[in-house]
């Protein structure tokens, strides 16, 4: 059999034993050197070639490695057995199938607008300007000197980290809870999935506020859950409306419900706690921005309300300090620590939040330097807010009404005529200014009438919330 490969210099991009590894690998691969088949000696092909043995030695050696051939004492090498793939690129060489155009290109993962606008009032985006950067490199540079942080880390989180988070809870957010209550994870659906797991129940049904925050929710249906979205009242979630949804947990923010900003009074929370003990079921509370009161005092959390609570309190630093540091907590009742505990050594979990970040974090919450930054970015935010209200106020008048406000970090726009809310976004988006209509906040999608639009003030810089409400309020009432 004719086994002649053609070696070329063009470009120079390939090696001579990569050409050869690549011609044999083809034609193995297509039928043309059958099992069994004796391939030249190494001193042969070389000469055949005109080129040193070096490349051919390390072309079969390749092939020896992936089962292509094999090498016997006093045979030389031959065609090992195939097993026939199907597709007709099969046997094709790898730069020539990256080469070829998929059948149909997968749409890309781009869960955020990569676009800049003059006037971004998205609800997702922070403030910097005010991030304790030379804080934070220092606390960060202290940690790489300590080798252990290089092994692997508690999957439950940095001991000194959940004891950190643990004493700033029961300060400043009225919870009752230990360092062993606290779970760390890189990723708030990470957590959900841990939920999903150890939830006691058959009834695999989570009750959800509708408006509400669907992504969390959305990693509960991934895992098998129904959802069932339970309207709101003027005062938050409607407990008798849930005490028939047969559910065994629900999913609720009850310091500042997003998106309608509402807070649930005592009297409700008193209501879903009975509801909690009274059916064995499980309350998970959002509390993502309620530290960010700008009157009044933060509202304490549901957890804190009474001992052996049926509250999963679920926590972040993305708000507080910065979303790439990926550190979110959840803190569980006491009953589900069994479950937790009996799952992380099943699962051999490990820790998914770096544990570089985890201890300066853990230094920056303990050295009062959290405090402070909170301190500072809660007054950065009561600015832009007041600023916000009075920017409506002024260009909007009795065309708009707000709902929401007071707190966290976007406040609702209804406009008090008829349109459509994606239109209307559309046209300010053409215009430089980002909305968000409030309509995809709805778990049963309905477009409300009159349109309303949630406006986040995070990371747009207070010097131009005044003219891009005014370009706005511009575009608007004069279509």
């Amino acid at each position: 059999m004719l086994i002649n490969p053609m070696l070329s210099d063009a470009d120079g991009k390939l090696p001579y034993y990569i050409q050869l590894y690549n011609y044999f690998k083809k034609e193995i691969l297509g039928g043309t050197l059958p099992a069994d088949t004796r391939l030249p000696s190494i001193r042969s092909l070389a000469g055949q070639l005109n080129i040193s043995a070096t490349p051919v030695e390390l072309a079969y050696q390749q092939l020896v490695s992936e089962g292509f051939i094999a090498s016997r004492p006093r045979s030389g090498y031959s065609v090992q057995p195939m097993h026939a793939l199907s597709g007709a690129d099969a046997a094709a060489e790898p730069e020539e199938r990256h080469r070829q155009p998929p059948a149909q290109a997968l749409p890309a993962i781009t869960p955020r607008d990569p676009q800049q606008y003059p006037y971004d009032f998205h609800i997702s985006k922070n403030d910097f300007s005010l991030f304790p950067h030379k804080v934070w490199r220092s606390l960060f540079q202290e940690q790489l000197h300590n080798p252990d942080l290089l092994q692997y880390g508690d999957p439950q989180g940095e001991p000194a980290l959940r004891g950190s988070i643990a004493a700033h809870l029961r300060q400043f957010r009225g919870l009752r809870c230990t360092p062993e209550q606290v779970v760390i994870g890189g990723d708030q659906h990470l957590l959900c999935s841990l939920l999903c797991h150890i939830l006691p129940g058959g009834a695999r049904r989570l009750a959800i506020e509708d408006p509400g925050y669907h992504l969390l929710p959305s990693a509960f249906r991934r895992n098998g859950y129904e959802i069932i979205p339970v309207p709101l009242e003027e005062d938050g979630l409607d407990v008798e409306k849930l005490r028939s949804s047969r559910t065994s947990a629900v999913y609720i923010s009850p310091s500042h419900q997003f998106p309608c900003g509402m807070i649930m009074p005592i009297a409700k929370r008193h209501a879903l706690l009975d509801w909690a003990v009274s059916t064995g079921g499980y309350i998970i509370e959002d509390d993502y921005d309620g530290e960010f009161r700008y009157h009044g005092r933060p509202v304490p959390s549901l957890q804190g309300l009474t001992e052996h609570s049926p509250v999963i309190y679920m926590g972040s630093f993305a708000q507080s300090v910065a979303p790439a540091l990926c550190i979110h907590y959840m803190v569980l009742p006491e009953k589900l620590l069994p479950a937790y505990r009996s799952l992380a050594k099943e699962l051999y979990l490990e820790h998914s939040a770096s544990r570089l970040n985890q201890i300066a974090l853990h230094y920056f919450l303990e050295r009062g330097h959290f405090a402070r930054h909170l301190r500072r970015m809660r007054l950065l935010y009561q600015k832009k807010h007041d600023s916000l209200l009075q920017a409506i106020q002024l260009h909007f008048g009795e065309q708009a009404a707000v709902r929401g406000q007071g707190a966290g970090f976007h406040l609702l726009l209804r406009l008090n005529s008829c349109g459509n809310a994606r239109l209307l976004a559309d046209s300010a988006a053409a215009a430089g200014i980002r909305v968000t209509p409030a309509s995809y906040t709805w778990w049963e999608q309905r477009e409300p009438d009159p349109p309303e639009f949630i406006l986040g003030f995070g990371a747009i810089p207070e010097d131009t919330i005044s003219e891009g409400i005014r370009l706005l309020a511009e575009l608007w009432l004069t279509e």
